[in-house]
């Protein structure tokens, strides 16, 4: 592939996932991760995309759809029954780690009182509980990406293969009978070593994202413990859920 049809990919698919690895876009280009490199060095000198520690991302995504300010209007009272929900499956002085969703944001909010051990590369969970008292923080090392509120990256990733955690609180762009997805693709190896380090995994998912298939593969669906929805969760695909043997919450509205 020449290098103008290689940038003309790259800068495609940074768009469609914003954030990706060099391994992501060697694969997608079918080059090697050196002549990606150089491809990326080319592609910011115009402008296109910025370099990051161990990938790129898109300079200007033409949609706000991603961030996380605009996420968490979405889909509100249904976060919030999932929170507090999810919230009351954790036992005290658990060591839980909080994926960087918007949905686990509003986990966070009913955890203090448990008094919990928490390991997160959210950067608004971090404040959330910068002031907590009775709360034990910990922050993954990292890349800040603003836009998601989250470090991510190699320091991320190897932060989180190095601790081990009672649960893990996930959250993800889609969950179907094939496993889960999300939109980030640089969030999958975070997320995967997050999945690994927890003796319990806990997807929480707003009830449009339950049959939805985002852009990347996370896991299949024998990584999951348990998944804590809403009322507005299609009867007949929670029913398939519960027979591959997950406990399926449904949150009750407030």
């Amino acid at each position: 592939m020449q290098a103008e049809a290689r940038h003309k990919r790259i800068t495609d698919y940074l768009h469609k996932v914003e954030f990706a690895s060099l391994e992501e876009l060697a694969k997608q280009v079918e080059a090697s991760v050196s002549t990606v490199r150089r491809d990326l060095g080319s592609l910011e000198t115009s402008g296109q995309i910025r370099r990051t520690h161990g990938g790129a991302r898109v300079v200007n995504p033409a949609s706000e759809e991603f961030t996380f300010s605009f996420r968490d209007t979405r889909q509100l009272a249904e976060k919030e029954a999932i929170g507090k929900a999810c919230a009351e499956l954790i036992k005290p002085n658990e060591t839980v780690i909080l994926d960087a969703g918007t949905t686990t944001y509003h986990v966070a909010r009913y955890l203090e009182p448990k008094t919990p051990q928490i390991i997160t590369n959210s950067l608004p969970i971090a404040n959330h509980f910068a002031a907590a008292n009775r709360v034990e923080l910990v922050v993954s090392g990292g890349v800040i990406y603003p836009r998601l509120g989250v470090l991510v990256g190699p320091l991320a990733v190897e932060a989180f293969s190095k601790i081990h955690a009672d649960v893990a609180i996930m959250s993800a762009g889609g969950i179907t009978l094939e496993g889960v997805t999300n939109s980030h693709g640089l969030l999958i190896e975070i997320q995967l070593a997050m999945i690994r380090a927890a003796q319990r995994v806990i997807f929480c998912f707003d009830s449009s994202k339950i049959g939805r298939q985002s852009v990347s593969f996370l896991c299949n669906l024998d990584c999951i413990d348990t998944i804590v929805t809403d009322q507005g969760a299609p009867t007949e695909l929670v029913c398939a859920l519960q027979q591959k043997g997950m406990q399926v919450i449904i949150a009750a509205a407030h």
